[in-house]
């Protein structure tokens, strides 16, 4: 038989994590069914109550970060605690909920104390009425789609960069980072654990200068936003580092982009990608009116460049409705780049037999393909 769904509400669905958190769910739709919340339902204590009602398991990721005064974020971040922990009280169910609080716990500020005043009042609950819970204590998360000047330092470097701005380190800390990738592995391993761990260091996985990480960031946009060169990306760390700093590019901005052709009596020859990191070349021919691709990579660094032919390449961010659409033409070689995230598609739109060139990153590995089919 069969096991049934697990039923996963999400606080703060459409903030960085819990967004990230709700696609990676949505791609496991065998395991999970997603409750839908709105964050109005706070107001609402009969709504609130109604919506914990539908869960197995409620990850509470709702709070607020900055304010100009700090006991408004106290004061916010608690009381949205108490407001759940209260309509799961009414509606006499015990979902197992997992919190994510702050390594700033440690710190002497308001928005620290609020996480661990968060965190104490959930696990005096789960005492009380006999219920699971995970109590993350998260070190500095980083990752695609951050928002600039809230989420994290990393996001509002790549935003500056990006837009052509000048950043500048007002002090330089010692930061303990984790993408948000790796985060969300530990949250869905809690919620298929069922892991009752009230307080959980969650390890974090980069330690660096934020000068350090300034200096990286200099160089992606140096080497790939300017010119277009693969930068030299010698550990997960790098390379997470350079997936989010491509999330701040805009793709319809950013490309196609041409390549130098150098023709004489020959032909022609075309410096295809320049690159300080390995991984695959691969190459297709595609029939007239085919379409190739329909899918995304959540961790993947990759290439299409048209050399002969017509093509349209389209791109969709994942639970977005935006497209993008690029003309290619052999005439004038030229590339995308596949942001994670981003479905993708190449359709042969000529009346030739179209010619393509890929590189990505790393080789296929079939048992860990990272790859997610969805039409563009």
């Amino acid at each position: 038989m069969q096991n049934r769904r697990k039923k996963v509400g999400i606080t703060g669905q459409n903030g960085f994590i819990g967004s990230y958190l709700y696609n990676t769910l949505c791609l496991r739709k065998d395991e999970f069914e997603l409750i839908p919340f709105d964050r109005s339902a706070f107001a609402h204590p009969g709504q609130l109550a109604g919506w914990v009602k539908q869960c197995d398991a409620i990850v509470h990721l709702s709070a607020l970060n900055r304010h100009p005064d700090p006991e408004v974020i106290f004061d916010t971040n608690v009381d949205l605690v108490k407001k759940l922990i209260s309509a799961m009280e009414v509606s006499n169910v015990t979902p197992h909920v997992i919190f994510t609080s702050s390594t700033q716990e440690e710190m002497d500020n308001l928005y620290g104390n609020s996480k661990k005043e968060g965190r104490r009042l959930f696990s005096d609950w789960a005492n009380k009425h006999n219920a699971k819970f995970s109590g993350m204590v998260v070190p500095n998360v980083f990752g695609p789609f951050g928002k600039p000047f809230y989420n994290s330092v990393v996001a509002t470097f790549c935003h500056q960069l990006c837009h052509q701005q000048e950043p500048e380190i007002n002090k330089d800390g010692f930061l303990k980072l984790i993408y948000v990738d790796e985060l969300t592995k530990h949250i869905v391993d809690a919620i298929i654990n069922e892991t009752h761990r009230p307080e959980w260091d969650v390890p974090h996985t980069g330690e660096y200068y934020v000068s350090q990480i300034l200096s990286q960031l200099n160089s992606f946009k140096d080497l790939y936003f300017d010119n277009g060169i693969i930068p030299s990306l010698p550990n997960q760390f790098s390379v997470n580092l350079f997936n989010t700093f491509r999330s701040f590019m805009n793709p319809g901005e950013q490309f196609p982009r041409h390549l130098k052709l150098n023709t004489d009596d020959r032909g022609t020859f075309v410096e295809l990608i320049k690159l300080n990191a390995g991984g695959q070349v691969s190459f297709s021919t595609t029939h007239p009116g085919i379409t190739r691709g329909n899918h995304f990579h959540t961790r993947k660094i990759e290439r299409f460049a048209v050399i002969k032919g017509r093509a349209r390449i389209q791109l969709r961010k994942f639970n977005t409705a935006e497209v993008f659409n690029f003309d290619l033409n052999g005439d004038e070689a030229s590339y995308v780049d596949m942001p994670v995230w981003y479905t993708h598609n190449i359709t042969n739109t000529g009346n030739e037999e179209l010619y393509t060139i890929f590189w990505i990153n790393e080789f296929f590995d079939p048992a860990d393909s990272d790859t997610f089919f969805e039409t563009v």
